[in-house]
């Protein structure tokens, strides 16, 4: 595994652990849009470690990784529609506001159950450093 790669995943466990205490603090629209950011890091992992550069956009990332773990049988349904879904959890938080412009704790709570599923299972499809040589 690419030092880059590791600390990204490095990052996406911390961003989780953030999250839970956000959300156990009722900081909602932070818990949800610090789990997509989880899996948006355990993403980019992949990435970097396939192609050795990193995509700038959510949504070449979001392209990138589908493109990527398209026919893997590891990434289940669920996962495959986690970086779409919880990113509109991350727009609700960062762009809206009125009267639903909030993140509800029942989505940040499964956004943060799936986020750290998300991560561990794109931590599996990267060797680690001696499965390379």
């Amino acid at each position: 595994m690419k030092p880059q790669t590791e600390a990204y995943l490095k990052k996406s466990r911390e961003l989780l652990d953030h999250a839970e205490t956000m959300l156990r603090v009722d900081l909602e629209d932070e818990a949800g849009r610090t789990a997509y950011l989880a899996g948006f890091h355990a993403a980019q992992a992949l990435i970097f470690e396939k192609h050795g550069r990193v995509f700038k956009t959510h949504a070449g990332v979001h392209a990138e990784f589908a493109r990527l773990v398209k026919d893997d049988q590891r990434i289940d349904s669920e996962l495959r529609a986690f970086l779409g879904l919880t990113f509109q959890l991350k727009l609700v938080a960062d762009y809206e506001c009125g009267p639903d412009s909030h993140v509800a704790a029942e989505s940040a709570r499964r956004a943060i159950r799936t986020a750290r599923r998300f991560v561990e299972v794109v931590a599996t499809l990267i060797p680690p450093n001696d499965a390379r040589s």
